[in-house]
């Protein structure tokens, strides 16, 4: 009796065309790809600018909306309708003013563009609208 012996073939892959396609891909990419040359920026602050004496100091007016749709005027509660007399009022003695208006997130958009809308009929020209986090 003939003894046959087992061979056991395992199934290997040749893995060198594989390794020469990526090659030549990876060549193609980098030949074709475009290089961009990054400017970077000047991080460098400007020199400070000399101290000037009788520099006037901006004042605003601050105009705050809460939550309930109150409306106060550098801190003291007023009407709607009496907004555009109090920012005519600190106009008359600060001509250069600005109106800061501060609004709750609970308070109703009608009244921030009401009190908006008065500093503009006060021929305010900065009138900023700012959001408040209370």
């Amino acid at each position: 009796m003939r003894r046959r012996k087992k061979v056991m073939d395992e199934a290997e892959v040749d893995m060198t065309p594989m390794l020469d396609v990526v090659f030549i891909l990876l060549i193609f990419f980098i030949v074709t790809s475009t290089f961009l040359s990054e400017q970077g920026m000047d991080l460098t602050p400007p020199p400070p600018s000399p101290p000037q004496e009788n520099q006037p100091l901006q004042k605003a007016v601050n105009i705050y909306v809460d939550g309930s749709n109150f409306i106060q005027v550098d801190g003291r509660i007023t009407d709607i309708s009496a907004v555009r007399a109090n920012i005519e009022r600190r106009k008359a003695e600060f001509p250069d003013i600005s109106v800061v208006v501060q609004v709750h997130p609970d308070a109703k958009n009608l009244y921030a563009l009401k009190v908006v809308d008065e500093a503009r009929l006060a021929n305010i020209e900065n009138v900023a609208l700012v959001g408040s986090e209370q």
